[in-house]
């Protein structure tokens, strides 16, 4: 049986300010919507299920991020994922120049844990804390030119 990843779900404070964050880095906009109903709630298993969504693709084509905004039930504000805890991980980009990537987030507010890292003179990567608390990693192949 074929699978194919169709997009990765990520619920959101603010579902402006993430656009906001990831459009900056290059992803654009596929559609927007607001979503309830039966359908919904069966769907989620969320009764009452209430949230403006919005779905974002990667400069590629090959990826994509769907966001929620809740309006109903309440979001559940929770601690920020640390990054050896089970379940969702984090949000990993390849891009060509880190430092620009580094310098695009810092303009919304969101810098790197502890640092960049060098592996093995083939990627320079970071992990930071973007909206919402998501983790996000950029890696940029340094054996491309």
């Amino acid at each position: 049986m074929p699978i194919t990843l169709e997009n990765v779900g990520i619920a959101v404070r603010d579902l402006e300010a993430t656009i906001s964050f990831f459009t900056d880095l290059g992803l654009t906009v596929l559609g927007r919507d607001e979503v309830s109903g039966e359908w919904a709630a069966t769907a989620v298993g969320l009764d009452g299920n209430h949230a403006k969504i919005a779905v974002l693709q990667t400069p590629d084509g090959r990826g994509q991020i769907e966001l929620f905004e809740y309006i109903h039930p309440d979001a559940i504000e929770t601690e920020p994922t640390l990054p050896n805890e089970i379940g969702m991980h984090r949000i990993a980009f390849s891009v060509d120049d880190i430092d620009e990537s580094l310098a695009i987030a810092a303009r919304h507010g969101y810098h790197p844990l502890r640092g960049v890292a060098n592996y093995q003179d083939v990627y320079k990567l970071t992990y930071l804390r973007g909206p919402s608390g998501i983790l996000v990693m950029f890696a940029q192949d340094l054996t491309k030119s």
